[in-house]
């Protein structure tokens, strides 16, 4: 009896441990970062440029294909580093700044899908920023399930769902 609830304990340890692994990827406030003062793995985000967002005319979203993301992560898959090696050299010699658009799947709540949307694009913008990216020129935002790729249901539709975009200010 008593080995059956010590691993009942290990299991449910297990469980919670791999839930909370993209909550890590948060946020520390500082009076002198950003326009809030929002900083990503240290690096402090820049500020907002006024009238850009990621729907605007102005912001290209097809320079780029979208990383994509396995359910319910915020790891960027080593499958996914020729995409972050692209748009890293682009940027090296580029004055342009690029939004990072974090999207999920239809799965979960409203607010559980808008937190995992931003972490996919913080893991994104750091995986930029490692790769050389100057992280003055990149900013993070969030969909959540809004927007869909792929408006179907299931797994097909789900994964093309799970993805970063990278939107290009003109």
């Amino acid at each position: 009896m008593r080995l059956n609830r010590i691993s009942h304990l290990v299991i449910l340890a297990a469980l919670a441990l791999s839930l909370g692994a993209c909550k890590n990827f948060g946020k520390k406030k500082s009076a002198t970062a950003g326009t809030d003062g929002d900083f990503v793995n240290g690096t402090p985000l820049p500020e907002r440029q006024e009238g850009v967002s990621f729907t605007s005319d102005n912001v290209d979203k097809k320079q780029f294909t979208p990383v994509h993301f396995g359910f319910d992560s915020c790891a960027v898959e080593s499958g996914e580093q020729g995409k972050i090696d692209t748009v890293a050299e682009f940027l090296k010699g580029s004055q342009n700044t690029i939004i990072l658009a974090g999207f999920t799947d239809e799965r979960g709540t409203p607010e559980y899908n808008r937190g995992l949307g931003e972490r996919r694009a913080q893991a994104v913008r750091s995986a930029l920023i490692s790769k050389g990216a100057d992280a003055n020129k990149l900013q993070t935002v969030s969909f959540g399930a809004e927007m869909p790729a792929d408006p179907g249901s299931g797994d097909a539709a789900w994964a093309k769902n799970r993805r970063t975009e990278f939107g290009v200010v003109k």
